[in-house]
């Protein structure tokens, strides 16, 4: 249902194609055993499309984010959970864009043959959250090393990744003249990292999304890791979580035609009162509302992606992106609870899952309150509130 075909038809095919091969029961199973999906992550791999924003002279397919957040949304789409590889995708784009010809050759031809993942980014800290220029996590210049001490929290797939993107302080706040000045970003190779500086603890949580609370004490990494010029990491990290946001919004806007599309079929089956329920307007009415809220999220998805991949200012687009597809996704999540009643809540029917699985975006990666603070000061010309 809902297809129209646009130019990534063919991708699309391919994706729903082999996401045919991992049924709701395989998803469902993982989440029930809180594992990590490894046989779909290896399938995607293999296929090449957590490749796709490596370009073709280091071994990928050499296409843009509008792409990748194709990929995203036909996962999702499918009654899938991208969550699991997305990082691949937007930390993809922090060492294309900002990384030397040095790191390139070294880290993206084994990264495009599925040698190595790089799933992880680490960014947030307990005591600051969103603020991120003043996080305390430090990289000290030593003897040609940098030497991290500090502490990351709600940093996912650091158990199932290679290398991870490490944001922290090279030059003290009190030292800038802005405070979104002095932070640099590494490439950490986390099978060297740790048990050797680096200390891994899970966080259980509502979601089977794998994140962690990282310490460090004295990890060294060399300087050759350091990705672009140092203080400069955390321009070079916006433009990363401009790509973030935009490959989420493509899967909440998945995860919201899944939504649709499940209610409007069960709609369409269930029979009372010897009538299909779906033959009222009470059950009708909020289905349809869904889904024009899902097609226009699309559509600023959309718009984000190709100013991304024209090296456009996407800031505005990438936030709106991200609150507009979260916010449809979660409406279309509690239609397709209401019309299934009861047996919406029962495991068999995967939306008591995919309902969990699309809360998160209401909170991550960035929250709805921020977007309105963005929008309200960088698009509107608002005063600052914080």
């Amino acid at each position: 249902m809902f297809d129209e075909a646009d130019d990534y038809q063919e991708i699309r095919d391919a994706v729903r194609q082999l996401c045919r091969q991992f049924p709701d029961e395989y998803f469902r199973k993982v989440d029930e055993e809180k594992a990590y999906p490894e046989k779909f992550v290896d399938a995607l791999i293999e296929a090449g499309w957590l490749a796709a924003m490596i370009p073709e002279d280091y071994g990928g397919t050499g296409l843009g984010l509008t792409a990748a957040t194709v990929i995203m949304e036909e996962i999702n789409r499918s009654g899938g959970n991208a969550g699991a590889v997305h990082g691949q995708m937007y930390n993809m784009g922090t060492l294309l864009r900002n990384g030397s010809v040095a790191q390139k050759e070294k880290y993206l031809p084994r990264i495009a043959a599925g040698e190595l993942r790089i799933q992880s980014m680490a960014v947030t800290e307990p005591t600051t959250g969103t603020d991120t220029t003043r996080i305390k996590t430090t990289a000290v210049k030593k003897d040609g090393r940098y030497v991290v001490n500090g502490q990351k929290v709600w940093i996912s797939r650091v158990q199932h990744s290679d290398l991870m993107i490490l944001l922290a302080r090279t030059t003290p706040l009190a030292e800038v003249k802005k405070k979104s000045e002095g932070m640099s970003i590494f490439i950490v190779d986390l099978h060297q990292a740790i048990g050797k500086g680096l200390t891994v603890r899970p966080i259980p949580n509502l979601v089977n999304h794998e994140t962690n609370e990282l310490f460090f004490e004295n990890l060294e990494i060399p300087e050759e890791n350091l990705i672009g010029e140092e203080g400069r990491g955390f321009k070079y990290i916006l433009d990363g979580l401009n790509a973030e946001r935009t490959l989420i919004a493509a899967e909440c806007i998945g995860d919201g035609y899944w939504f649709i599309e499940r209610a409007r079929r069960y709609a369409s089956e269930r029979v009372v009162f010897d009538r299909p329920i779906g033959q009222n307007q009470g059950v009708q009415f909020p289905i349809a509302d869904a889904f024009i809220e899902v097609e226009a999220a699309n559509l600023m998805r959309f718009e984000a992606a190709r100013r991304f991949d024209a090296h456009q200012d996407c800031g505005a687009q990438a936030n709106m992106a991200k609150y507009l597809a979260a916010k449809a996704s979660w409406e279309a999540a509690n239609v397709c609870l209401q019309t299934h009643g009861g047996f919406g809540f029962a495991n068999e029917y995967d939306i008591e899952r995919k309902f969990r699985e699309t809360r998160l975006y209401q909170v991550a990666p960035i929250s709805t309150n921020l977007i309105y603070a963005y929008v309200a000061e960088h698009v509107l010309g608002l005063p600052r509130s914080f």
